[in-house]
């Protein structure tokens, strides 16, 4: 096979594109093998239980957590992989691997057809990395956070960016009293809010499809998992529902971890009763879901990074600031 690539690209982006091809064209041996030496350059493997130790020493987001990575591999019958780089044989950085992109990455589900397994939306990537290192990552991956901006050098830039929530105080009096209003109002309509840890697994999967696919009109993500992953990862969900008059009307789906230096929740997605619109639910829900998890984070003592995913919809904008996010391709 020839191959012609344009001179002005650079060394890294030439060999993405080459490996990409022998991928498509079903190359195997020494051709790939190569590409993985190239790729895995500096870096080393480890153990579950290093991974773990680096993850629990330097931090790292829901999607990069031991236990996330672990579950959803065995969920989804993919085998991880973890690698470490190091300087003078003093470990600087960790991550976890399906083949050339880093774990759980949405392109190997849609590869192997395993994308109706498990959904973590444009999930934030934190990897466990010395705060005071830098490190070249030649691992496919997106929405690799703004903390490795100035410590991962392969990193670029996406056009899109997160959305993180803002902290309370930085809502205007007004918003914060509209708010509060609307929780009042729903409440006097009979509206209950309970925390989700009330529920079962099925339980929960049950409601959210209801009410996703009742916002959405289409089917929700993974709907066949759903009860699954929600078992599974049991221990990180978090926040709240909302009934009316004992009819559930508002879900969201939020993962929680606590790192050393902060704490990560990626809220996943949301459904809704749209029958009950007049009374704000949804923005009822987020309003009690922001407060809560700022409120918890403060009695740690930590920042809170709560996630809303891609900045693309204009109701995020209510709730977050837009930081840039970076990939490597």
């Amino acid at each position: 096979m020839r191959v012609r690539l344009a001179g002005d690209l650079g060394k890294e982006r030439r060999l993405a594109v080459l490996e990409l091809l022998f991928y498509a064209a079903g190359a195997t041996g020494i051709m790939l093998s190569y590409f993985r030496l190239y790729r895995e350059r500096g870096w080393h493997p480890i153990s579950a239980e290093e991974y773990r130790a680096a993850w629990l020493r330097w931090g790292g987001s829901v999607a990069t957590h031991p236990d996330v990575v672990q579950r959803l591999s065995d969920l989804a019958g993919i085998t991880v992989g973890y690698l470490g780089c190091s300087d003078n044989g003093v470990l600087q950085a960790a991550i976890p691997t399906w083949g050339r992109h880093l774990a759980l990455a949405k392109d190997v589900l849609k590869q192997q057809k395993k994308r109706s397994v498990f959904d973590l939306g444009n999930a934030e990537i934190i990897l466990p990395q010395a705060p005071d290192s830098t490190i070249v990552l030649r691992h496919k991956a997106r929405y690799i956070s703004e903390l490795h901006a100035q410590r991962i050098s392969t990193l670029k830039e996406q056009k899109e960016g997160l959305a993180l929530a803002r902290e309370p105080e930085q809502y205007s009096k007004k918003f914060r009293y509209n708010q509060r209003r609307e929780q009042r109002l729903l409440e006097e309509q009979g509206g209950v809010i309970i925390p989700v840890d009330t529920l079962s697994a099925v339980d929960q999967a049950q409601m959210y499809t209801a009410l996703f696919e009742k916002r959405w009109g289409f089917a929700v993500p993974g709907k066949e998992y759903l009860a699954d992953v929600f078992s599974l990862l049991g221990e990180f969900m978090t926040g709240s529902f909302i009934t009316i008059n004992d009819v559930p009307v508002a879900f969201q789906v939020l993962y929680r971890v606590e790192a050393p230096e902060w704490i990560s929740l990626e809220y996943i997605n949301g459904g809704v009763d749209t029958d009950y619109n007049s009374l704000s639910p949804g923005s009822v829900l987020s309003f009690v879901n922001t407060q809560n998890e700022w409120q918890h984070a403060r009695d740690l003592g930590k920042p809170l990074r709560y996630s809303f995913g891609r900045a693309d919809r204009e109701y995020k904008d209510r709730w977050c600031t837009r930081v840039a996010v970076y990939e490597v391709s």
